[in-house]
Order: structure tokens, then sequence, then C-alpha cells
């Protein structure tokens, strides 16, 4: 009895470390919702994270589970994952989300937590223990879904720029600055959708691995959904303001039609890569259509070195998070 007890209270903590990873997610990521709008002048920043948090929050009614499903039982082999490899899993994502943070930096919180599970994995079982089909396909939207945002947000800026050739420069503003919150709703709807997912996934995860759900479940509790979705709501209201001025300002300037466009595009390669179930990251995806914008209207309007370090961020991410997942792991055996 006193087993079960201890068991008990390790998946309360790692429960409520994957919500607070959860939180984080927002709050670092609150830049990828916001920072268009933000730059542009739209809305004021209180007033759009309180806009963007509504939408994270709203998009538990509109997306299936897929990307959960896909975390919590489509990248480890069942039987693998204990509550050591989810520790040192949360604790490697959560780490290096801290350090980018700090330093400003727009790294995904996605592909952190996928570092985590599996670095945390190898450090028990090896390579083996790793599904390889929902690595690769995590791995290949690393390239994937920044290109598509690229190519969206590009392609809507000359369709824009096709339909409006005629109009006055200040109509076309007083437009986009509208349709801009039709865009970043529609993108803080895919950052919810498919961020929110991940820890819901993580938490599935270790509830069937301790045996407190069953394997053959078709979704998570219902607290669990809640949770996730409240928490990176919460997050994203308290945002990440050295990560805004990053992505709202220093890669392109923007205006509001630049930023209606780079949304639209990352809001539809959100929505799609949510249908297929694939955990993408919200950063890479806006930061793809935000250069696709600003290289539409000359290729000197993006600043390329700091897109370069913005993509070593990206680069470094996996490989980071899982070294410091593999010692959490290891320190994890000593403590419980």
């Amino acid at each position: 009895m006193e087993t079960v007890q201890a068991a008990l209270w390790v998946v309360i903590l790692l429960v409520v470390l994957a919500i607070l990873f959860d939180f984080m997610n927002g709050f670092h990521d609150a830049a990828n919702s916001i920072a268009t709008v933000v730059s542009t002048g739209v809305l004021k920043p209180a007033q759009a994270v309180l806009f963007a948090a509504f939408f994270n929050v709203v998009a538990i009614f509109i997306f299936h589970l897929s990307v959960a499903a896909t975390v919590g039982k489509g990248i480890v082999q069942p039987g693998v994952v204990d509550t050591h490899v989810v520790f040192g899993a949360l604790v490697g994502a959560i780490t290096w989300n801290v350090i980018t943070w700090f330093y400003g930096i727009p790294s995904s919180s996605s592909h952190a937590l996928i570092g985590g599970i599996v670095g945390a994995v190898m450090a028990k079982s090896g390579a083996s223990a790793l599904l390889s089909a929902g690595i690769m396909k995590t791995v290949a939207f690393i390239f994937v879904s920044p290109l598509l945002g690229f190519l969206l947000g590009s392609l809507m800026m000359v369709l824009v720029a096709h339909i409006f050739k005629r109009s006055r420069p200040s109509r076309v503003d007083k437009w986009f600055r509208r349709l801009q919150l039709i865009s970043a709703g529609a993108y803080s709807l895919g950052h919810g959708g498919n961020d929110a997912q991940k820890t819901i996934g993580i938490i599935w995860m270790l509830l069937i691995a301790t045996g407190y759900t069953a394997a053959a479940d078709k979704s998570p509790p219902t607290w669990v959904i809640l949770c996730c979705y409240m928490a990176i709501g919460a997050g994203t209201m308290f945002g990440g303001w050295r990560i805004v001025k990053t992505m709202g300002q220093k890669i392109t300037k923007l205006k509001p039609v630049g930023g209606f466009c780079a949304e639209t595009g990352g809001a539809l390669t959100l929505f799609l890569a949510t249908a297929l179930g694939i955990p993408v990251s919200t950063t890479h995806t806006i930061t793809g259509a935000i250069v696709g914008v600003g290289s539409v209207q000359r290729a000197s309007a993006v600043r390329w070195g700091v897109a370069g370090n913005i993509i070593w961020a990206w680069i470094l991410t996996i490989p980071a998070s899982a070294f410091v997942a593999g010692v959490a792991y290891w320190v994890s055996l000593q403590l419980f």
C-alpha cells in the first residue's frame, strides 16, 4: 500500500511539472501568436496577449487530439516509458526553454519536448526503443513547417499585392488592420491546438505507463485536456516579451498587410499539421512566414543574420534538450 501511495505522489508531481512546462510553452511562445499584430500596431501588447490566450483555449473545441496521440503513443515503444523517462523529458524541455527565453531566442518548445523524450528514452533503453515513424515525421516537419510557412506567407503577399495594386496605401492599411485581427486569431487557434496537445500527450503517456489509465483508451482523461489548454492560455497571457521584440521587429519590419499574410500562412500550416497529427513548432512556422513576407518585398528587407541565429537555435534544440534529459533521467534514478 505504501508503494502505491509513493507512486501516486510521484505521478502527481510529474503531472504538475508537465502543466508547468505547458504554462512555459505558452509563456515562451506568446510571441509567435502576437509579435506581428503588436509590431504593426494593430493591438497593444496587453490587448494582444488576452486576445491570443482566448483563442488558445477556444482551440479545445476545434481540433481532434491527433497530436496528443502521436506524442502519447507514437514516439516510444509500449512498455518503455516510466516515471524516470517522463521526468527526464520534462526537465530537458524546461531547461532549454528557460535558457532560450532568457536570451530572447525564439526556439521550439515542441522540439525541446520531443528532444527530451528521445534523450530520456535513449538513456534508458537505447535508440531501438523509439518508434521511427513518429520520430521521422516530427523531424521532417522541422524543415517542412518553416518552408511551408515561407511559401504560404510569400504567396499570400503576392496575391494581396496583385488584388490591391490599384488601391491607395492608406485604404489598404485600414482594411488590413481589421483583417489582421482575424489572421492573429486563426494563428492563436493553431498555436493552442497544436502545442497544448503535446503536453496532453506526455501526461497521457505517463498515465498509461503508471496504470492510471488504459492503453486502449482512445483519448486521455477530460481533466488532462482541460488543464493543458488552460495552462497554455495562462502562459500566453503572461507572455514572453523578450522574444516578441525579436519576432516582430528584428527579422523584418512588418506593416498590417504583411502581418496578415504571415499569420494566415502560418495558421494554414498549423491547421494542416494538427489535422495530420504532427507536432510542429509554432516558432519555426511563423518565422518562415515572416521571412517569406519580407523576401517578397525585397531580399534586403529580411535581416538574414537574425534569421540565421534563429536557425542555429533550431538545430541545437533537439540534441541539447536530449542531452539534459539523459542526465536528468540518471539523476531521477537516485531520487525516486
